[in-house]
């Protein structure tokens, strides 16, 4: 079984219609969606509608969580745009979405961590810096979930580890954005160095479940723009370089 993993759209459906063509094209048998999927200053509404026309297994991320549960003066600006955009048919799909879920026997899926939606799996945020996580900190927050293979998303960063039992962990990186500064738990900032949309394929060979991290090309000057006549000149330069 092969297996897309897209995660961290944040309403850039050009992107995203560019990861589908390629996943189409190498041929998969089923799709997930981690979460984060619409909020920026892009096309929120618009990928709402088209994720929920996908006979894919969606989850809810911090942002899905944030635009149901806070209110205004609670937003932040990629929220507060989101929410604008968004009617009532689908803030009840989202309320339906789960952050983690046990897909199959072997498979896991989770938007942060399996307990926390907003804490990085794979990363570890310093005062000073971000760094790898070392592998006595990816084996605490995998916990006691014995899935053979972990996919996770929220930190934008494509990436595959083990953990010291032999799990694989898969980030696919983010669809839609490139780079990000963020405050929790401390300032810091996440670069690519790429505008390219990102996901990934999982897939069970020789008995072994192995990951193919996948960088696709699509028009980003064109969100970048759209960025930009949205009052957001941050996102437009992570959309047009993968740096902050």
């Amino acid at each position: 079984m092969r297996i897309a993993l897209v995660s961290d759209i944040h309403g850039n459906l050009p992107a995203l219609e560019a990861v589908v063509r390629d996943f189409t094209r190498r041929g998969v048998d089923a799709v997930v969606n981690l979460g984060d999927s619409l909020s920026g200053p892009l096309l929120p509404l618009e990928t709402a509608q088209y994720l929920m026309a996908q006979n894919w297994l969606h989850l809810s991320g911090n942002h899905e969580r944030q635009l149901l549960t806070q209110g205004p003066g609670q937003w932040a600006p990629s929220d507060e745009f989101a929410h604008a955009q968004l009617s009532s048919r689908e803030f009840e799909w989202l309320a339906a979405l789960k952050p983690c879920v046990q897909y199959t026997a072997e498979v896991l899926l989770c938007h942060g961590t399996p307990t926390s939606d907003i804490s990085y799996f794979l990363e570890t945020v310093e005062p000073t810096h971000v760094r790898i996580a070392a592998l006595r900190e990816v084996d605490a927050r995998l916990g006691n979930m014995d899935a053979e293979v972990i996919a996770c998303g929220h930190t934008h960063v494509p990436r595959s580890m083990r953990a010291s039992t032999g799990q694989l962990i898969v980030n696919p990186g983010s669809v839609g954005l490139q780079a990000y500064d963020d405050n929790h738990p401390h300032p810091h900032v996440i670069e690519t160095g790429s505008p390219d949309a990102r996901y990934a394929i999982i897939e069970r060979l020789s008995g072994t479940w192995v990951a193919t991290h996948i960088s696709v090309p699509y028009n980003h000057k064109s969100m970048a723009k759209l960025a930009q006549a949205h009052g957001r000149p941050d996102w437009e330069r992570a959309l047009l370089s993968g740096y902050m």
